[in-house]
């Protein structure tokens, strides 16, 4: 599995890939345009992303406008309705016009509000079809 985690505070980076590491590849990316940046590449190079786990407020680019941007990317590759990364946008904002912008503007499979704990995280991306098995 290979994973994308987009955030540009480094505990909540370091915790993410602690958690993620032992199922599947993470890539960090610290702002929305490093993110929408590695998530081009990784499908040109024919090695989509599994799981996208974006932080809505962000310098540069923020996640909704990041998402936006990866989903018209999967267009321009080709991705089937159905195929799409997932998306977890992550945020310390219990808003409810976010929660909106990003599942109807933006197209995220999910929304967790932090503090992020290590079991909801699991439980969510599991319930996305998504199944975790430790690496070797």
């Amino acid at each position: 599995m290979k994973f994308l985690i987009v955030d540009d505070d480094f505990d909540s980076r370091k915790l993410l890939q602690k958690i993620l590491h032992k199922y599947g590849y993470c890539d960090i990316a610290v702002d929305g345009e490093e993110g929408v940046d590695a998530f081009r590449t990784a499908l040109k190079e024919g090695a989509g992303y599994d799981l996208v786990c974006l932080d809505i407020l962000m310098p540069n680019m923020d996640g909704q406008q990041a998402l936006r941007e990866i989903r018209e990317i999967e267009k321009e590759h080709g991705v089937n309705p159905g195929d799409e990364a997932k998306v977890i946008m992550i945020t310390g904002l219990d808003d409810s016009k976010e929660v909106h912008d990003a599942f109807f503007l933006g197209d995220a499979t999910s929304y967790i509000v932090k503090p992020l704990r290590k079991q909801l995280l699991l439980d969510e991306i599991e319930a996305l079809g998504l199944a975790l098995e430790e690496r070797a």
